[in-house]
């Protein structure tokens, strides 16, 4: 037991080592809220195309379609690859304008950004499900009593039918994002210093692994309260959903 304590809970290696790690859980929660915040806006404007109507529409939700089971269906890891080299690649050769091929907005690093757009076209892609499912889950004469009061589509879905759906798909939208926090971790591979990669790189030189566990404790601090709010929302639900039908 003591061995074990030593290999991963060192709290010398970790008092020494806090204050890099802490630097690289900030890029973290960065890349975390620029992630998140574009994720849910990209996802609800995915999810309204999707829903648009008629013919002439039709070939708006196709591509929509098309782009949500693709972005669900590559790995992470993999879209973050193409985008770090195929927006750096075409940069160079003179394709696109720099400020798209190299972004350094706030002064941050190209790698930040590209891993805050890899983030949000995969888990944008999965939150335009949850939303699309909270659409659905309004039941259609809401609609047809919006558009009897003269509302066109868009007024109705603006005003009637997305705020009903976004309140009763929070808790999944939550869990979306606790998912995409922990997938942040990833974007160490075009090397950018987040907690994961500072760890490793500590764990290279002390052959201790305690600073890893310092990061695990990290990302412990914010997702725990954001499964209980989780749990918080769905019971909230459940209640409101038990009051309706007595």
């Amino acid at each position: 037991m003591e061995q074990f304590f030593n290999t991963y809970f060192d709290f010398s290696i970790m008092g020494d080592y806090f204050g890099d790690v802490l630097q690289g859980f900030w890029w973290t929660l960065r890349l975390s809220l620029f992630g998140g915040a574009f994720a849910l806006m990209w996802g609800l404007i995915l999810a309204v195309l999707r829903q648009l109507p008629g013919r002439a529409f039709a070939p708006v939700r196709w591509i929509v379609i098309a782009y949500i089971d693709c972005l669900r269906g590559i790995p992470l890891l993999l879209t973050i690859y193409l985008i770090y080299g195929g927006l750096g690649t075409l940069q160079a050769q003179g394709a696109i304008p720099q400020w798209l091929g190299l972004p350094e907005y706030f002064g941050w690093p190209s790698a930040f950004w590209y891993g805050v757009l890899a983030l949000t076209l995969t888990y944008g892609a999965y939150m335009a499900e949850v939303y699309r499912a909270g659409i659905e889950s309004v039941p259609r004469g809401q609609m047809e009593a919006a558009r009897s009061l003269g509302m066109s589509h868009g007024q109705a879905m603006r005003f009637v039918i997305v705020p009903q759906a976004v309140r009763r798909v929070i808790p999944p939208l939550l869990n979306d994002f606790i998912a995409l926090m922990k997938d942040t971790s990833l974007v160490s591979v075009i090397s950018l210093p987040e907690a994961v990669l500072v760890g490793s790189d500590i764990y290279s030189t002390t052959f201790n692994p305690s600073a890893l566990t310092l990061g695990a404790i990290m990302f412990l601090v914010v997702t725990l309260p954001l499964a209980r709010l989780v749990d918080w929302q769905i019971k909230k639900q459940d209640e409101k959903f038990q009051r309706g039908m007595a």
